[in-house]
């Protein structure tokens, strides 16, 4: 647990304590410097060295101290005024009620770094885990990283907004990768079907923006069934967000799972595409189709390659259509009212948005 943790997680308790116990009484670092207390003024102040005695309470000066015992890091100590009976019973149960508290944050903050490290690959497969039975951690339950991505500026703070979200720290952990990014892993159900967890995704976009009035895009990456695979669906949620930047403009939700051929484009080298686009365009050039002609091939596309229906909803011509088609037989080679010539050039305009939108691979 870092320095600053720590003395907010004691000034925590004593706040809560202080009308409790009718004396001044804190706690005090490795360094003998007073960083919580019941009397704010002597928060900084520096007591004098002694030998620390991990067992029985002992007095100096006037005030009852007594060590936290064996924790994590360094060793800290309670203090209380008084040099009395009551002061010494004070002092053994604020040390013990100080240890537990401690004891479960150390081991809540060692969990949410231990899950950060795995989804960031910053931890060897083979230690993944050994660290697991050393935090008693359940590494055999299925998990989904779900990424959640703030597009906009703003002063609400959208981790406290999904920790307030999913309050059960043993089984979700909240995690902050940098200044835009969340990543949520979320404890789910074996073969949990991809909709539950795009309504929940669902959920947490509409709280953040209904409630603060923050946009926000979510990734979802696949369910897994073991820590070393979170890296894995970590890294699919950061690709759905990349792909949906491209080909998903519309969407709040964007889940790996449905990426469909878009996410085949995005695995394929840069120079595959390159050379891919070169050969569908052996006569010319994909630029050199007018706005108009690429208007008509979507239209095309979406109404199943059906000459008749497409120039119906164009308000054109069956015939006018034909002659654009024709037109981009010219140009590509491809005849658009073949399946087989269809998809290529599908693709094609796919591949062609995907290299200029330049997306961040992982």
């Amino acid at each position: 647990m870092c320095v600053l943790m720590s003395n907010r997680l004691f000034q925590g308790v004593i706040h809560q304590m202080k009308d409790a116990v009718d004396r001044t009484f804190g706690v005090i670092d490795e360094n003998f410097t007073v960083i919580a207390c019941s009397e704010l003024g002597k928060i900084g102040e520096s007591v004098d060295t002694f030998a620390v005695n991990s067992g029985d309470s002992f007095v100096l000066n006037g005030y009852t101290y007594r060590s936290l015992g064996n924790t994590q890091g360094a060793n800290y100590v309670v203090f209380v005024e008084g040099d009395d009976v009551i002061a010494s019973k004070y002092a053994a149960v604020l040390a013990v009620s100080f240890a537990n508290i401690k004891f479960y944050y150390d081991e809540k903050y060692d969990r949410s770094n231990f899950i950060k490290n795995i989804i960031l690959d910053n931890i060897l497969p083979g230690d993944i885990y050994l660290k697991a039975r050393e935090l008693y951690f359940n590494s055999d339950v299925s998990r989904t990283v779900i990424l959640i991505r703030a597009t906009e500026t703003h002063d609400v703070s959208v981790y406290d907004v999904v920790q307030n979200l999913f309050p059960d720290k043993s089984k979700d952990f909240v995690i902050n990768i940098n200044e835009t990014d969340i990543a949520l892993v979320k404890e789910t159900m074996p073969g949990i079907d991809s909709k539950t967890i795009e309504k929940l995704a669902t959920t947490i976009a509409d709280t953040i923006s209904g409630e603060f009035y923050v946009h926000a895009v979510i990734g979802i990456g696949t369910n897994v069934d073991n820590l070393k695979d979170l890296a894995r669906s970590f890294k699919e949620a950061q690709a759905a967000l990349e792909v949906g930047k491209v080909f998903d403009t519309e969407k709040t939700i964007i889940s790996y799972d449905n990426l469909g051929i878009a996410r085949l484009i995005y695995q394929l080298p840069t120079t595959l595409c390159e050379t891919f686009l070169k050969e569908v365009f052996k006569r010319g050039s994909i630029e050199s189709l007018d706005q108009e002609t690429l208007f008509t091939i979507q239209r095309f596309f979406e109404n199943n390659l059906n000459v008749s229906e497409t120039s119906r909803k164009l308000f054109v011509h069956r015939n006018t259509l034909v002659y654009r088609l024709e037109k981009i037989k010219k140009i590509t080679g491809l005849d658009l009212r073949e399946f087989d010539h269809a998809i290529i050039f599908k693709i094609a305009l796919m591949v062609n948005k995907y290299l200029k939108s330049n997306p961040i691979k992982y």
